[in-house]
């Protein structure tokens, strides 16, 4: 399993539109072959930032998914980008 996560940070005028172009993509991302979980989502504390969340089968769904994807392209400059991809070696639940 593979897990992305993390947030980009964009003018904070213009994050709720970020987020609303990409209500599509979630949608389809959540149907992909492989796809456990995608979220791209607004903070809601920090008025710039957007925090996404994917989980994955596998790299290959990643991979995949991708390549058809077709994100939008909103113009929108991103003023920091902290996301990381982590491969999950075992799960349990938390509690």
């Amino acid at each position: 399993m593979w897990i992305i996560a993390g947030h980009v940070t964009v003018d904070e005028a213009k994050r709720d539109a970020f987020v609303e172009a990409h209500r599509d993509l979630v949608q389809r991302a959540r149907q992909a072959p492989g796809c456990l979980d995608v979220a791209i989502t607004a903070d809601p504390v920090d008025p710039g930032r957007i925090n996404n969340y994917e989980r994955w089968e596998t790299w290959d769904a990643i991979e995949a998914w991708r390549s058809r994807a077709n994100a939008p392209d909103t113009g929108i400059e991103f003023r920091d980008v902290d996301v990381t991809a982590f491969e999950v070696a075992r799960t349990r639940p938390p509690f």
